[in-house]
């Protein structure tokens, strides 16, 4: 059984651990090493992630199956003052990956958006992210193409996806 709970500052090293599990899977073959290194420290250090749970600039939540975390969200309500819930941040276990954890997650986040107040859910993917496809079939749409300078001469080269709730 599914559930999702509220992270805090104590979960920052399960996140951490869930992120340089899922990280190297999932971009491996997309980004360099050097380039997965340097986001990984731009995104996912102590004080990166310290700073936006206690600002709230993203809601941090884990995901759980049973007693094991298996996966966390990043998400922010009424993004850019709309009625948007920005999904910022999805990893899944690579094993729990298929079992249908993920259209769950969706459907929890969905429900989450709505309760506060959005009717649309927006997310970036990378343009060469297998995840995509997965995207799609939940209904997500492309909006636009974005090339985002993140520093040392990288770029995330990505899909901003909608979906209408």
């Amino acid at each position: 059984m599914i559930s999702i709970s509220e992270a805090g500052l104590g979960d920052i090293s399960t996140i951490q651990k869930i992120t340089n599990i899922t990280w190297p899977i999932t971009y491996g073959e997309i980004l360099s090493k050097e380039q997965l290194d340097y986001m990984l420290g731009l995104f996912y250090s102590d004080e990166a992630l310290a700073k936006q749970i206690e600002n709230k600039e993203q809601l941090f939540y884990l995901i759980l199956d049973s007693d094991s975390t298996i996966g966390f969200i990043g998400i922010e309500h009424n993004y850019k003052n709309e009625a948007i819930t920005k999904i910022h941040k999805i990893y899944l276990l690579p094993e729990t990956q298929g079992k249908g954890f993920g259209k769950i997650v969706f459907e929890e986040i969905a429900k989450m958006a709505s309760e506060n107040n959005s009717n649309q859910l927006l997310l970036n993917v990378n343009r060469f992210n297998t995840a995509l496809n997965f995207y799609k079939k939940l209904g997500f749409e492309i909006k636009e193409t974005v090339d985002i300078e993140i520093g040392n001469g990288y770029l995330m080269e990505d899909y901003v996806m909608e979906k209408e709730i």
